[in-house]
């Protein structure tokens, strides 16, 4: 089944149904190493290789986004913010469009990626403090949730379900990208706002569900790679999905709890 996730389509092996080969046999036919029944193939993906490398990933986010939190000086805050954003929405794009996945560049977008994360949530918490920890327990929370319920209410993954959401996520990626560049010459759509207005409250909620959904998209893709055995390897773009997935949905609710907040 085709993906439609940019970050994972281009590994092919992502969106295969099936894989080409059968089981206990190496490309060409020839057969592997015997394996012991349950032992992990070597140089085959695993879930334990996604866990391991997204903890990594998601380790070298934290610790650039404490430092720029604890350590950024205020008049250097909004400059930070604002660079380390179009860098790493740049950053996105050259790893996530990559044929062979890079680590290294993976971990380049974990840095930047922190220093953004690290700007917002200080720009949050000078204004509201405390925020920045109801955040990062609510996207945990959050993330925790939706993957109990893809694997316990057993959610399949549609072919529609992957083009509605895709293009909504597009979509909106699009207006909000107007309106940052409206906002940059003194114009607003109103889509982001430091408080709360229905508009941006509503703009905030679709971003949630959007992220979460997407969060469900790559719990899937990563069962695919699996199933389909991918390199070792493909474990660093797995987890470079699932940060990517993880920063927006920490980001919309930092802003609705901001909301809330305001009010």
């Amino acid at each position: 089944m085709q993906s439609t996730n940019p970050i994972f389509t281009r590994s092919e092996q992502f969106s295969q149904s099936a894989p080409q080969q059968q089981y206990g046999q190496q490309q060409y036919g020839a057969p592997a190493p015997y394996q012991t029944p349950g032992q992990p193939v070597p140089g085959v993906m695993t879930i334990d290789d996604v866990i391991t490398k997204t903890a990594i990933t998601i380790g070298a986010l934290v610790v650039a986004a404490a430092i720029t939190f604890m350590f950024l000086p205020p008049a250097l805050m909004l400059p930070a913010l604002i660079l380390s954003g179009i860098v790493g929405f740049v950053t996105v794009l050259m790893v996530g469009f990559r044929r062979n996945i890079s680590p290294a560049m993976v971990l380049v977008y974990a840095a930047i990626e922190g220093v953004f994360i690290g700007a917002f949530s200080l720009l949050f918490e000078r204004m509201y403090p405390g925020i920045v920890v109801q955040a990062v327990i609510g996207t945990f929370i959050a993330a925790g949730a939706t993957l109990a319920a893809y694997k316990f209410l057993r959610i399949k993954v549609t072919s529609r379900f992957r083009k509605i959401v895709t293009i909504s996520t597009f979509a909106l990626a699009g207006a909000l990208l107007v309106n940052f560049v409206l906002a940059l010459f003194g114009a607003n759509m109103g889509l982001r706002s430091f408080e709360f207005t229905p508009l941006a409250g509503l703009i905030s909620a679709v971003a949630v569900v959007l992220a979460v959904m997407n969060l469900i998209m790559d719990f899937d893709f990563v069962e695919q790679g699996i199933r389909n055995r991918l390199p070792a390897s493909e474990s660093w773009r797995a987890a470079f999905g699932l940060t990517v997935t993880m920063v927006w949905l920490y980001t919309e609710i930092l802003r609705i709890l901001s909301y809330f907040r305001s009010n």
